[in-house]
């Protein structure tokens, strides 16, 4: 996979202006929608030392510089005390792997370290932890079940990568009668042509864009 270090940790406050900037010029307004994180819970999509680590098989640079966001943002639902949920993607063998394995010639394999969450954005005991073998977390899991018992009517996605598991969540949750909401910021693909493109297909039809600094903000005013 060919990847970019689009994200620079030093000017990603202006990266991610720019991004909600040109996102907001080319789609429409949602004034029906409204994030409320005392309504949210938060999604953390595949941040797996295979994609955040340096040292990962398939090293994203700019899932590495999205780490501190996501810490923020968990941060902050945790002392909310609203659900925080996690997905691992990861496969048992060739037999679980679907199209995958016919798309691609390397996945990652469920007992190694590659397919662990990175230490920085360690779940807690009590959280929920999805293992998941395609895009959709979803699909094959009790990720919706889950998001009903907490009483959750919204998902804020975040995680890797933007325009293959965030984008298909993302979607699958709208599809579900869920408000999704994305911090532009939190997100992270290969390459920033392919991130901006997800965004902005994303805010076209299923999701309304934040800044992470905007979740946040919507954090203390749910307090």
């Amino acid at each position: 996979m060919h990847t970019s270090a689009y994200i620079d940790g030093k000017e990603i406050d202006s990266l991610a202006g720019r991004w909600l900037k040109e996102i907001r010029s080319q789609t429409a307004p949602r004034p029906g929608l409204e994030l409320n994180t005392g309504r949210a819970a938060l999604l953390v999509i595949d941040m797996l030392r295979y994609f955040a680590d340096p040292s990962g098989r398939c090293h994203l640079p700019a899932g590495t510089a999205i780490i501190g966001r996501i810490q923020s943002l968990v941060a902050a639902w945790r002392a909310l005390k609203r659900p925080v949920i996690f997905t691992r993607h990861c496969h048992e063998g060739e037999h679980d792997l679907g199209m995958l394995g016919r798309f691609f010639s390397d996945y990652i394999h469920a007992g190694e370290p590659d397919a662990e969450i990175v230490p920085a954005l360690a779940p807690l005991q009590r959280e929920c932890v999805f293992k998941k073998t395609t895009y959709d977390a979803f699909l094959g899991t009790d990720l919706e079940a889950t998001l009903i018992r907490e009483g959750a009517k919204q998902v804020v996605v975040t995680g890797v990568l933007t325009h293959m598991c965030c984008e298909t969540t993302a979607r699958s949750a709208f599809c579900r009668g869920f408000e999704v909401y994305v911090p532009v910021d939190a997100v992270a693909s290969s390459t920033e042509e392919r991130h901006l493109g997800s965004l902005l297909a994303m805010a076209d039809s299923v999701a309304v864009m934040h800044s992470t600094q905007e979740v946040l903000e919507r954090c203390a005013v749910n307090e």
